[in-house]
């Protein structure tokens, strides 16, 4: 072999991760599960025996993570956004397929943008469609500022500017890099299905070693929490819909939130069904129950888009995402800082921190959860695809999802009678409120009925989806069938996980967990960042000099090479 080829090393293609052969832990890496259900299970403990105490430590953590990385937050969340554009731009990078050239994709399109959006981030839809833009027309920066008027038409399309920063582009970009990161070298290595080996550009087969433990079990407390914060908001509104439709006015408290007998008997309803669904596995349940979301999905936008304030959603779909992408770039850098005095700088970042700073944790704390599902149901795609449909698609369904849904609660409060009515209504319950405005009680409990049959769905999906990711980092990147054993366990655990946190503070106690627990996975995030750019230009090295740059590329035979890239 000449010299110019010996300069280069073929990609690293085998990465051993020790699994038990026999026993309990049969199939599974003990030092990542053992670890991980340790550490959920310590946080399950401490917060339903010590409430108090696990909510002052919890938010002690929060307030010093905010005081001293909510600019981190801000930074990365831009540069994702930034790197997504950039790899699908680039003709190196955007051609390549997330698997072999000869792979094809394994799920339809409509599937699988069924499964991507109903995983990703359906649930909040139902909720914060209506509940954002609502509070964003009462408040936000400019309002702070006294540029516009809270409540004012003049302050319109800055609630809808600043939902769909939200819930846009930085949102479905921090999943595309865990996707694209995880299923690059899951797919075109042969390497396992997990999140370590997005970084083996970086580390080499030090991974198949505590390194590479460690970054496995941050995935799964951050799916943990991330999944909890999702599963905490549509248990709220699921138990609000089952009060709309008639089962009982003791699921509410006093203040017209759930109750906790409420959030016990949600919890027990939404988690036997997921775990039902995790046991049947992606190609069945999850892939039934996604499409059967997205068409109820469909049947409730379309309701909006003919019976409701149709004007007032396009003026907002459309002025509104070009006011979004206008300010696009002031509002990604933009940190505002405290300074102690009790005026607007200290109100802009308690604002700061309360919406796009908790969004961009959520989003962290989600991603190895979404992104790991992204990769396993996009192989066959190439990156160029995969971000267009992982970015740009979900986040244009979002925008039209809050254009629609927020703007006809804005324009019944403004123009349509509603006289307080939805503005009063709790989150979760905002949306039964505007369809039983709009429809009365009759047509309203039929709407409501179907309402939470979908937000049902939406919950089903994204617990057993988060099951069976949870397991698949534990197994090693196995995606194989998974113990029932194993998958009961963290059905079970991640139902305590939220009804603990519940427990503890509400949703402000899981916020918080979110919080701490996005912190050490964002690390790991930017690092899948560089491994990614390190991984395609060495690619792109060895394809100019014809040499092999997936597993399979050798005559079918798998790579054995065992350097880091």
């Amino acid at each position: 072999m000449s010299s110019a080829r010996r300069d280069i090393s073929p990609p690293l293609t085998e990465l051993p991760i020790r699994t038990a052969n026999r026993g309990f832990y049969d199939g599974f890496s003990p030092d990542v599960t053992v670890t991980a259900k340790i550490l959920v299970g310590a946080l399950i403990i401490w917060a339903i025996a010590f409430p108090e105490h696990a909510g002052t430590v919890l938010n002690a953590i929060k307030e010093v993570i905010l005081t001293n990385f909510a600019a981190w937050y801000i930074y990365i969340m831009t540069f994702f956004v930034i790197f997504c554009i950039g790899l699908a731009i680039l003709p190196a990078s955007g051609r390549l397929k997330i698997g072999r050239d000869e792979d094809e994709p394994e799920f339809s399109r409509f599937s699988w943008f069924s499964m991507m959006f109903g995983a990703g981030i359906g649930v909040g839809m139902l909720t914060w469609a209506v509940a954002e833009p609502v509070y964003h027309f009462n408040n936000n920066p400019e309002v702070i500022q006294n540029l516009a008027n809270s409540g004012g038409r003049d302050n319109l399309l800055n609630a809808f500017k600043w939902s769909y920063l939200d819930w846009g582009f930085s949102a479905w970009a921090t999943y595309a890099v865990a996707g694209l990161g995880i299923g690059f070298f899951a797919y075109r290595r042969g390497l396992p299905l997990t999140v370590r080996s997005a970084l083996t550009p970086l580390f080499g087969s030090r991974l198949s070693g505590w390194p590479g433990h460690a970054i496995d079990v941050f995935a799964v407390i951050a799916t943990v929490l991330g999944v909890a914060q999702t599963i905490g908001l549509g248990v709220e509104q699921f138990v609000a819909g089952m009060s709309r439709i008639g089962m009982g006015d003791w699921l509410l408290n006093s203040g017209g939130t759930a109750s906790v007998a409420g959030v016990v008997l949600g919890l027990v309803i939404i988690m036997t069904a997921s775990t039902m669904s995790a046991l049947s596995g992606v190609g069945r349940g999850i892939k039934w129950l996604s499409n059967l979301n997205m068409t109820l999905s469909i049947v409730l936008l379309s309701f909006f888009l003919v019976f409701g304030s149709t004007a007032m959603g396009l003026h907002a779909l459309f002025l509104g995402m070009w006011d979004y992408v206008r300010a696009l770039p002031e509002m990604l850098f933009t940190v505002y800082r405290a300074d102690g005095a009790g005026g607007v700088a200290d109100q802009l970042a308690k604002w700061q921190d309360a919406w796009p700073v908790f969004y961009w944790a959520w989003w962290i704390s989600f991603a190895p959860f979404v992104g790991l599902f992204l990769a396993r149901i996009s192989r066959g795609r190439t990156i160029r695809e995969f971000m267009l449909g992982a970015v740009l698609v979900p986040a244009l369904m979002c925008f039209v999802w809050f254009a629609f849904a927020g703007g006809t609660a804005i324009d019944l409060e403004l123009n349509g009678g509603a006289a307080g009515l939805i503005f009063a209504a709790s989150d979760g319950d905002k949306i039964f409120a505007i369809t039983n405005f709009l429809l009365g009680d009759v047509m309203g409990w039929l709407m409501a009925v179907l309402i939470v049959v979908l937000l049902m769905t939406f919950l089903v999906t994204t617990a057993d989806s988060a099951v069976l990711i949870v397991n698949t980092i534990n197994a090693a990147g196995n995606e194989g069938p998974k113990a029932r054993r194993h998958i009961l366990f963290w059905g079970v655990a991640l139902g305590l996980v939220v009804g603990a946190l519940l427990l503890v503070g509400g949703l402000q106690a899981i916020q918080t967990a979110i919080v701490i627990g996005a912190l050490p996975f964002s690390v790991v995030m930017v690092l899948i960042c560089a491994a990614l750019v390190k991984a395609i230009m060495r690619d792109s090295l060895r394809a100019s000099r014809g040499l092999p740059t997936t597993y399979a590329d050798n005559d079918g035979a798998a790579l054995s090479a065992t350097l880091p890239e």
